[in-house]
């Protein structure tokens, strides 16, 4: 298994941004969570939301649309695990 940080970004109050990240092989199995860097507990911070393109017969893009559910700026970590290498 390959495990690493795609990227890391910000999310204003109660908004919704999307990220590519591209060229991926398509024989990989990817999974992506986002884990919030901005500690503030008591309930639930960012939700996601992850959508493929197959943008060749050998690669595939996927599309992260991330949103801050909270009334505070938020920063975040993409991170991937691929998990037949």
């Amino acid at each position: 298994m390959r495990v690493g940080t795609q990227f890391t970004g910000a999310l204003a109050p109660n908004s919704s941004r999307r990220w590519f990240t591209f060229n991926w092989p398509a024989a990989w199995d990817v999974v992506w969570t986002v884990v919030s860097t901005s500690a503030a507990p008591g309930a639930p911070q960012i939700q996601w939301d992850v959508a493929v393109e197959r943008a060749s017969t050998d690669f595939i893009t996927y599309w992260i649309t991330i949103t801050n559910v909270t009334p505070g700026a938020v920063n975040i970590e993409a991170r991937y695990a691929v998990l037949n290498i």
